[in-house]
This record gives C-alpha cells, structure tokens and sequence, in this order.
C-alpha cells in the first residue's frame, strides 16, 4: 500500500491554494494523457495541454530555438523499447503510467513505497527550457515542465549518511519489448552525487511543450539533468535510494571506458569512437539531415552554475 509522504506536516508546510490548483490541473492531465497514448498503437504523441504559470525571468532558462515537438518525440534513446531511434515512439505505447508509485530506500528518514499523486501534491511545478546533449553527438532544446529533485529529497530526508542518490527505470518485459535483448544489465540504473542532485537545475519531468510527458519520453517521472549527457537522465523511474557509496550505472558498467560515472558534458574528453568537440542541434526545421552542427560547450553551457561542484577534480578522469 503506498504511502503519503506528508503524514507529519505542520501547517506551515501546508500548499499554498494557487500552487495546489496548478499542480491538481497537471495531476489530471497526465492521467488523461496516459490514456490517449496508450490508446495510439502508431506512437502519436499526442497529450493534454497543461497550463503553467509564467514562469517569469528563470537565471536557467535558455532563448535558443526549440526543438520541434515532432521531432523531440520520435527520435529518442529508450533502450526497453528498442535500440533504434523510432523504436520508443513506436512501441512505448505499451507502457501503462497509471497507477505509478515509487519507493524510497536506503539512508532516509523516510521510506516506503508513494503513490505518484501524493509526490505531485507536494512538489511545485516548473518550466524549464533546458538543452539536451547525447553522447551520440546531437541535441535538443526541449520545454519541461516538473519539480526540482531537491523538493523530493526534501520530503524524504536524506541522513548524513546520504552521499549519494542511485534511480532505477521500470523493467516490466510485458511492457517494454527491448527487454528481451541483453543490451545491457536490465534495469537501468543510474546515479548522481548528492550535491547534484541537490542543485536547483536538475529537475524530475513529468511534461514537456506544456503537455503530458510522453511514454516514449520517460513517463511518468524522468530526470532531467542537463549539464551531464542524456543517458545521466534516467527514465520512468521506480525506485530512489540514498546510499553512502557511488552507486553503478548501466552505460559506466557495460563499457567503463567509454561511460564515466560524472558523465558531464565536455568537448575536450572525445568518446573513443568519435569526437565530442561539436554536436549537431535538431531544432527549427526538423530536417534531422541537414541540421547544423555548432560547438559543444563546456557542462553543455552551464559552467557558470554547476562548475563549482567539480572544482579540483580532474575531468579528464572523472569523466
């Protein structure tokens, strides 16, 4: 049986009206939007519009061109749907988001298993124009809405112990036909260390473009951590556990050498298969073909916020 994660709240900690009507609007938009998608056996896209407040003048926002919905919806890296780039669009029609719940492990104050609806009724609701770089060498710029992961940390209360924060993805062969091929050590796991996860720009999508999260996307919850490369940014996660050492992650464990745990974006550490010194960014157009290749920056643009977490360390080999 889940539980709520604000059984003891005081009533300072009590939601403001405004705030709650917001979040209650998404709420029921993504359980609309879970519907329609599961109802789309092509992996149209499609989901239920979500009204957001103006979000005003966000210091992590970028004014770069956005990426079409189109094309930020077809062409995705979802390996429990399949290895190829249209494999999640077509099969993640599969996945049913709802009910959902997650569970909360390890070195907290408070465990258990929480249903989704609980989460969202304690999280404040954001937009974030992030971009999005791949390992691969292309990117995005993508709207998504969420919380901050620091707001879930704070309802569970991590202990001192907490040195880091391990997720872990779905893994329901029913559900996800990829599953059935040994890419990698299913299920996907991922980690961050806690001073990460506790920065304000990493957040836990659940829209994007104002509209319920895809399925091929990472529904119902994702990470969203865009300085690192995209396969940091866990998807449909289960499970949250705080533990005092580094955690394994799927790509670092099947090929050390190419995958390291930090993962943050960098143009002078090449991949040992092709160069990170550029990207080719899909956004505008949608002719993925002739899209443009500009250069890739240092923490994929957000030096000036996150590149004190890594101060002294040498990231040519904490890659």
């Amino acid at each position: 049986m889940p539980q709520r994660p604000d059984a003891d709240l005081r009533e300072k900690d009590v939601t403001p009206e405004w705030v709650y009507r917001r979040r209650r609007l998404l709420g029921g938009a993504l359980g609309l939007g879970a519907l329609s998608l599961a109802a789309c056996a092509d992996g149209d896209p499609a989901g239920d519009e979500v009204a957001l407040a103006d979000p005003g003048e966000d210091p992590f926002r970028t004014r770069e061109t956005l990426t079409r919905f189109e094309d930020a919806t077809s062409y995705n890296n979802f390996y429990e749907f399949g290895t190829g780039k249209a494999d999640p669009a077509r099969h993640a029609h599969r996945l049913v988001t709802r009910p959902w719940s997650l569970a909360i492990e390890g070195e907290a104050e408070r465990t258990g298993v929480f249903a989704l609806e609980d989460i969202l009724a304690r999280t404040t609701q954001v937009e974030r124009i992030y971009r999005l770089r791949c390992v691969e060498g292309w990117s995005m710029v993508i709207p998504w809405q969420g919380f901050e992961l620091r707001e879930l940390l704070a309802l569970f209360r991590p202990t001192s112990r907490a040195r880091y924060v391990a997720f872990t993805t779905l893994a329901d062969p029913a559900q996800m036909p990829g599953l059935r091929f040994p890419v990698l050590d299913w299920p996907y796991v991922e980690g961050l260390r806690i001073d990460e996860a506790m920065h304000p720009l990493t957040l836990v999508a659940t829209g994007m473009y104002g509209r319920t999260l895809p399925n091929q996307n990472g529904a119902p919850l994702r990470l969203v951590v865009p300085w690192k490369y995209g396969f940091k940014s866990i998807k449909s996660i289960v499970r949250i556990r705080f533990v005092e050492e580094q955690p394994a992650t799927s790509w670092n464990r099947a090929q050390p050498d190419e995958y390291g745990f930090y993962s943050n974006v960098n143009p002078e550490v090449d991949h040992p298969r092709w160069s990170q010194k550029t990207e080719r960014r899909l956004a505008g157009s949608g002719n993925r073909l002739l899209a443009r290749r500009i250069p890739t920056l240092p923490f994929n643009g957000y030096a000036t916020q996150v590149a004190s977490l890594y101060a002294g360390m040498d990231l040519r080999r904490h890659f």
